[in-house]
């Protein structure tokens, strides 16, 4: 296994805070993920009050993500220059300020505008979450911090949807949305006081013996690919459960708002026992001796193979119960290539790069979400009952993830990738 090495000057070890700034980040990813969320909770009254069709909803589904990949590109290379502190508290007004018209009476179009502006502040937000985490930890001890940051997201939904259902419930979907714009205020005002840069930056020490690799080589190197394919598939699988979960339990199954809110929990709940678990049998792998192909390029692509094949059995399978369980276990299994592929991109890509690296990645993997709710969509309303085009969707998302669990584990070979890009940027010192 290969690592980065630590900046001379650079505290060694953990450096003080850095537990505190990955809290304040992991809540910057839980008001992230509840922001995405709302509209697929919401989504049974939202098409009934706006009279909205299946290819509809699943086009608003879809819009949240039209920005999303571009602006990932655009402030990933922003932050290889200006500090992650200001970024971040600049993306988090945006999404504040992006829910505020839905309280009133909107219609398809405001909606849908809403969404795109929420997704271009969002688009970069993980990317950035982990740039910013990672110059506090160094990199044999980043899977642990990055599965804690994954986190976010899972407990976005725990603990979000059971409040937005209540107020879905109780008062009315538009609520729901100003709740969320005044939560993100709150912590843009806590990390305006409390959030800092990470002393394990790039130096000029470092920049002799880690010198600038060509993003050509990077963004064609198999790791990468293999990063973006992997991750890829299980967007796919996130994208529907934000999007289309909540609608398919309750046009689908027949649920009520009210039981469907905490069953829209399930997923997120074993996603998130998932992720936590990966994440510690990765970092003890790792100080087993493991490689990091083993410890993280195989760790994260084998259970996207197991839940696509969870998934492909899940119209085979009769009563509701059974068919929610199979759905939560199948896309649940996916969270794992979360945690494994930032750390793989740090491995082999200098500081310096690393930023726009993993934000480039970020804007190609959720890619998956600009097309997967429109898909569920259009099948949904050209499917003979609404079931069995959820259902045929499903099967679509199953053979998505089995394929690109099976590309992650030809192609994730992060410990033999640093040497090569090294050796490579060495002998081609004028593309640098």
């Amino acid at each position: 296994m290969t690592a980065q090495a630590t900046p001379k000057g650079a505290p060694k070890g953990t450096p003080k805070g850095a537990w505190t700034i990955t809290f304040l980040l992991f809540l910057f990813m839980l008001v992230n993920f509840a922001d995405k969320i709302v509209v697929g909770l919401a989504g049974a009254p939202i098409m009934d009050e706006l009279k909205l069709s299946p290819e509809q909803f699943g086009f608003l589904g879809s819009s949240f993500f039209f920005l999303f990949s571009i602006s990932a590109i655009v402030v990933g290379f922003i932050v290889n220059r200006v500090d992650t502190r200001w970024v971040l508290l600049a993306m988090a007004v945006i999404w504040s300020v992006a829910q505020f018209p839905m309280v009133g009476t909107v219609g398809f179009t405001t909606l849908v505008i809403c969404r795109i502006i929420l997704g271009a502040g969002e688009g970069p937000a993980f990317a950035v979450a982990a740039h910013a985490v990672y110059k506090w930890f160094p990199d044999e001890k980043r899977t642990l911090p990055t599965a804690i940051l994954s986190q976010g997201s899972a407990f976005g939904v725990i603990l979000a949807v059971p409040a937005l259902n209540w107020i879905i419930v109780n008062h009315s979907w538009h609520y729901a949305f100003g709740a969320l714009g005044i939560v993100g205020l709150m912590w843009a005002a806590a990390w305006l006081v409390m959030g800092k840069e990470g002393p394990l930056v790039h130096t000029v020490t470092t920049a002799a013996t880690d010198p600038r690799v060509p993003y050509l080589q990077l963004l064609t190197s198999r790791t990468f690919i293999g990063c973006c394919a992997a991750t890829f598939g299980a967007y796919w699988a996130l994208s529907l459960g934000l999007t289309w979960f909540t609608p398919f339990i309750v046009k689908g199954l027949g649920f009520s708002q009210k039981d469907a809110g905490w069953i829209s929990v399930l997923p997120w709940v074993f996603g998130a026992a998932i992720v936590l678990l990966t994440g510690w049998v990765s970092q003890v792998m790792l100080t087993r001796g493991y490689t990091t192909r083993g410890a993280r390029g195989v760790l994260g692509s084998v259970p996207l193979i197991i839940g696509g094949l969870i998934l492909a059995v899940l119209p085979y399978v009769n009563g509701a119960g059974w068919q929610i369980a199979f759905l939560v276990v199948g896309s649940g299994l996916c969270g794992s290539i979360y945690v494994v592929c930032p750390p793989m991109l740090g491995e082999f890509t200098p500081v310096q790069q690393r930023g726009a690296v993993i934000a480039i990645y970020g804007a190609i993997y959720t890619l998956a979400g600009m097309i997967a709710p429109f898909v569920m969509g259009a099948v949904i309303q050209n499917a003979a009952v609404p079931l069995d085009g959820y259902m045929t969707g499903f099967t679509i998302n199953a053979v998505i993830m089995a394929a690109s669990g099976l590309l992650g584990l030809l192609l994730l070979w992060p410990n033999t990738e640093r040497a090569k890009l090294m050796a490579q940027a060495a002998a081609q010192p004028k593309f640098a």
